[in-house]
C-alpha cells in the first residue's frame, strides 16, 4: 500500500486512496471519510434547510447511511457523488415533512407573542450576501445546479450522478443558470467583484 497523505485544510486525502485504506482497514477508511467530507455535507444541508441544527441532523445521518453502505469502498463507486445525493434526498425529505407540520401548525390558533422568525443564514461579507439573494431568485433547479458546482465543487460528472441527469443536461443547465444568475445581479444593481 502506498503512502498516504496528511489530510491537512490543503492537503486532501483522494478516495481512490481512501477506497485503498478500506481494503487493508475499513474502520480506518470510515473516518477518512467522515474527516474529508464533514464540512461540505454540512455546507450542503444547511444551504438547502437554512438551518444549522436540522443540517447537523441531515449530516449525521448521511453518515450513518454511508457507514451501512457495502458499496462504498467499490472501486467503481463514486463516494463524493453519493454523499451529496443523499444529503439532497434528506433534506428534500425534511423540507417537505417541515411544510407538512407546517400547515397542520397553521390550523391551531397562535399567540402573535409565539411566532418565532427563522434568521436567514449571516454571510461575511456584501457581496456574498448580494449573491445568495441573487440566487433566491433562480429556480430550485438552478439554484441547487450552481451550489453543487460552484460551493461544493464538484465535477460536471459528479453533479450528473448526483441528480441523476445526464452529462449534457448538467452542461447546458449549468450554463442556464449562470446565464440568469447574471441577470439578477445586474438588475439589482449590485457590483460583484
Amino acid at each position: 500500500m502506498r503512502n498516504l497523505r496528511v489530510v491537512t485544510s490543503h492537503n486532501v486525502v483522494e478516495d481512490e486512496e481512501i477506497k485503498e485504506v478500506a481494503r487493508q482497514d475499513r474502520t480506518r477508511a470510515d473516518g477518512m471519510v467522515i474527516q474529508k467530507y464533514r464540512q461540505p455535507i454540512f455546507q450542503h444541508a444547511a444551504y438547502i434547510l437554512k438551518d444549522y441544527e436540522e443540517a447537523i441532523d441531515v449530516a449525521q445521518e448521511v453518515f450513518i447511511k454511508a457507514l451501512r453502505e457495502r458499496r462504498l469502498y467499490d472501486p467503481q463507486f463514486k463516494i463524493k457523488a453519493w454523499l451529496y445525493r443523499v444529503t439532497r434526498n434528506l433534506c428534500f425529505n425534511m423540507v417537505r415533512d417541515r411544510r407538512r407540520r407546517s400547515a397542520i401548525l397553521e390550523t391551531i390558533p397562535k399567540k402573535r407573542d409565539d411566532a418565532a422568525v427563522q434568521d436567514r443564514l449571516v454571510f461575511q461579507n456584501e457581496q456574498q450576501r448580494a449573491i445568495f439573494e441573487a440566487l433566491d431568485h433562480l429556480s430550485p433547479d438552478h439554484r441547487e445546479i450552481l451550489q453543487l458546482r460552484f460551493y461544493q465543487d464538484l465535477s460536471y460528472a459528479e453533479i450528473s450522478h448526483a441528480l441523476g441527469i445526464k452529462l449534457g443536461t448538467v452542461m447546458s443547465r449549468l450554463s442556464r443558470a449562470k446565464r440568469r444568475l447574471a441577470e439578477v445581479i445586474d438588475s439589482s444593481g449590485v457590483e460583484i467583484a
